[in-house]
């Protein structure tokens, strides 16, 4: 099936728009600075809460500066984050590989 022609602009969206920071970042600070905010975002990527509660991000939205933005994932959000629970010691053990 053909697809739209922004479909894939639309999903490299933030892609794009981190690339571009990059390179204004590098040209008026030099190497180190997108550099640091690279590490940034990998550490704040692998800040998890327990399997049982979902994870906003927010520290990855405050550096990124999308935090202050309203979209549509605000709004109407994903299935994947219903508020719905499992049993949260049959989680943690799946999720450590004991099950």
């Amino acid at each position: 099936m053909p697809t739209h022609p922004l479909e894939l602009s639309e999903k490299n969206f933030q892609l794009n728009r981190d690339k571009l920071s990059f390179s204004t970042l590098r040209s008026i600070q030099g190497l180190h600075a997108p550099l640091k905010l690279q590490m940034e975002y990998r550490a704040a990527r692998q800040i998890q809460r327990l399997p049982f509660l979902p994870s906003s991000n927010l520290a990855v939205d405050t550096l990124r500066g999308s935090d202050e933005s309203i979209g549509f994932e605000d709004i109407l959000n994903d299935p994947a984050q219903s508020e719905l629970m499992g049993d949260p010691h049959l989680m943690v053990e799946y999720k450590l590989g004991l099950l």
